[in-house]
């Protein structure tokens, strides 16, 4: 009998399971490069880019509305200004140290346990640096100043400096309190704490030769007196008795209770006490007081000024510039320049605004014409034969998103400075992102209410 054909085995079933669209497989004749992904990636960018798209056909429309709100809104935000005067903050301990340091919290412990007596003032005793005026005199030659003639030159100007005088508020007139050193001074058993070293010789510059003084300890009268913080560069012999000295300083503290009257005498001090020291033969003087950290500090910040002013003319000058085309259709001058005044806008606008709120001012300022040259650039990539109003929803479509993005960053990259402990920085990072959005606001309104009044 024949044998019954041969047949191939039947191939091994597979497990059939339900897929999902990803996991379907693909016919053998598409290739990778007829897949098409169908994902979409712009369900965030697409809608919001319709809507710049649709503001910027409403601002091409009503571009005087552009032009004209924001400049009033920022003259009403300028109204803050007026209380610049009193929420101006430029004490350096309370701008440039922790809010809750830890120096802070034992001064405010030695404050309230160890305070201070106006009556019974002690140097030692202060819990700050102290309200003073103060004066260094080195000998000019010999390098000596335990002399007749230094220390004639030496009490002449301690004299001229209990002479000083200032009136109170508005100035001399009937009723105007006359504030000298002897109503502000801090005293000790109802008399003006005066200078060790000058006691000793009884305020006679022709004993300083003649009297027998040790260091840091000498004797006066009945008690001894410490010259180590009124007397420097010091020479003794025989361990303790003073044979020559470099320089000599005196201090003159007034009361703590009044700041306002203290820091009228300080300024009348540096104003007057300058005018003594050309007549001087014998010493040479540096004078300083408890101000004049505050007062240098303020004094650098203005001096400043005109490197920035210089700075900015170059940057505004450098914006307009490179808006200059020699197309009439393409220059975009008049942009530029609306551009550079809508960042002093910005400026106004937030400045204004957090003095309004009782912010204390620490300066910010920054030119924000970056976003500009975005917009003019996005703006010259469109069809110069569109209506303005197509030209600038183009516009506002293609570069809105971008700016939005930058701003969204710098302003949220500032609040996180927001959570530090120096209150400068503090200040700084607020106005600087509450300034990021007012030029935000401004660029997207009146800098294209300007292009579409150009364009």
């Amino acid at each position: 009998t024949a044998a019954p054909p041969l047949t191939p085995p039947d191939p091994p079933r597979r497990s059939v399971r339900s897929r999902t669209p990803r996991e379907q497989v693909l016919p053998a004749e598409l290739s990778p490069p007829d897949m098409v992904v169908a994902c979409h990636t712009d369900c965030v960018e697409k809608p919001i880019s319709v809507g710049f798209q649709r503001f910027g056909r409403f601002v091409g429309r009503k571009p005087w509305w552009f032009l004209l709100l924001p400049l009033l809104s920022s003259l009403a935000l300028a109204g803050g200004f007026c209380f610049l005067e009193e929420r101006e903050a430029n004490d350096i301990e309370e701008q440039f140290t922790p809010v809750d340091g830890a120096a802070k919290l034992e001064r405010r412990f030695v404050r309230e346990n160890f305070p201070q007596d106006d009556s019974r003032f002690s140097s030692q005793r202060l819990y700050t640096d102290g309200v003073y005026a103060s004066f260094i005199a080195v000998s000019r030659s010999p390098a000596n100043v335990l002399t007749r003639a230094a220390f004639e030159e030496i009490i002449l100007l301690d004299r001229r400096v209990k002479e000083i005088e200032v009136y109170g508020a508005g100035g001399r007139g009937r009723g105007r309190e006359r504030l000298s050193f002897g109503s502000l001074c801090a005293a000790r058993h109802g008399e003006c704490v005066s200078n060790a070293i000058l006691d000793v010789i009884n305020h006679d510059g022709g004993r300083i030769e003649e009297t027998r003084l040790t260091f840091p300890f000498s004797i006066f009268g009945l008690n001894s007196v410490f010259l180590g913080h009124s007397v420097g560069g010091v020479v003794v012999r025989n361990a303790s008795v003073l044979s020559s000295a470099r320089a000599i300083r005196l201090f003159y503290f007034l009361k703590e209770e009044d700041e306002s009257k203290a820091a009228a005498w300080l300024a009348e001090f540096l104003r007057v006490f300058p005018s003594n020291l050309s007549r001087l033969d014998f010493i040479e003087v540096t004078h300083a007081t408890s101000l004049s950290r505050q007062v240098e500090f303020e004094a650098n910040s203005k001096d400043v000024i005109p490197l920035f002013s210089i700075t900015y003319v170059i940057s505004i000058s450098f914006s307009v510039v490179s808006c200059l085309r020699f197309d009439c259709v393409r220059n975009k001058v008049w942009v530029a320049a609306f551009g550079v005044m809508s960042a002093g806008l910005a400026v106004l606008s937030s400045f204004g605004m957090m003095l309004y709120i009782a912010t204390f001012l620490h300066i910010r300022i920054r030119i924000g014409v970056d976003d500009m040259f975005i917009l003019i650039s996005c703006w010259q990539q469109t069809n110069v034969h569109d209506k303005v109003e197509d030209r600038l929803a183009d516009t506002y479509k293609e570069a809105a998103i971008s700016i939005t993005i930058t701003t969204l960053t710098d302003v949220l990259a500032f609040y996180i400075g927001l959570m530090t402990p120096f209150r400068s920085v503090r200040s700084f990072c607020l106005y600087s992102s509450t300034n990021f959005y007012y030029i935000y606001y401004h660029v997207l309104n009146h800098v294209q209410g300007a292009k579409c009044w150009q364009g």
